[in-house]
């Protein structure tokens, strides 16, 4: 059964840009200035694959926002863009897609500006999903403290929406692949008590998002992954 959910504000700072939520529709007027063209339908949530610089593999998983965005559109009222699109930290861009994505392998590293601007767009109303494929935590902590070099991640506990919204995660997040063998967990960075940031560690739902054939996942971790994903998403969009 599909369920409703609502978009929230995303209020940028650099491009002034709002997200206006219609209940009856659960679709988005945005209001741009006029010489500030909107790259993809309005209407439509749109997943944004961050191109971090740094020297990862961002483009890790080709099939897996794809997936994700139709399994998403199956299952909730949710208006989607099943294409993925991608934005560079440094994108005036950025700020037209209310949740971006960032996975792979290896290295990431942000400029001074493009720190200032992840920042901005974040503490804007944006929300930014890590899915860390293997390999990328140490990178990705220390960058996390770049942005946000006054606020500690946390580990959510498993109470929290994100693990019950709309799909029940009563023990946390999902364990899809081995990888070190240790126990999937998710960390966080608020914002009061928005979750601005979500750092997913030893679970990679993103690889389960991808076609069946590429990991030879069997059915049910490929399910749990793409509920999951569409936890997060849901979470992105309503708080």
């Amino acid at each position: 059964m599909k369920t409703h959910r609502l978009f929230t504000s995303l209020v940028p700072a650099l491009l002034v840009v709002s997200l206006v939520a219609h209940p009856a529709s659960g679709q988005v007027t945005r209001r741009a200035p006029q010489q500030e063209a909107a790259p993809v339908d309005p209407s439509l949530f749109t997943v944004a694959r961050l191109q971090y610089p740094g020297g990862g593999d961002w483009y890790w998983g080709s099939s897996a926002l794809p997936n994700l965005l139709a399994f998403i559109k199956e299952n909730t009222d949710i208006p989607i863009n099943e294409q993925e699109v991608r934005a560079k930290p440094s994108d005036a861009q950025l700020f037209y897609h209310p949740f971006i994505y960032a996975t792979g392998h290896g290295s990431i590293r942000f400029s001074d500006a493009e720190l200032e601007q992840m920042r901005r767009y974040l503490l804007g109303g944006g929300f930014w999903f890590i899915n860390d494929s293997y390999g990328m935590d140490p990178a990705v902590r220390r960058e996390l403290k770049r942005v946000f070099p006054d606020r500690e991640m946390v580990e959510l506990p498993f109470a929290h929406p994100i693990y019950h919204e709309p799909f029940e995660f009563p023990d946390g997040p999902p364990k899809i692949h081995k990888h070190d063998g240790r126990p999937p967990r998710g960390f966080a960075i608020l914002d009061q008590d928005r979750v601005v940031v979500y750092y997913l560690v030893e679970s990679d739902i993103g690889d389960g998002w991808e076609d069946p054939q590429v990991h030879k996942d069997p059915p049910e971790k490929r399910l749990e992954a793409l509920r999951m994903g569409t936890n997060i998403a849901v979470y992105a969009l309503t708080h």
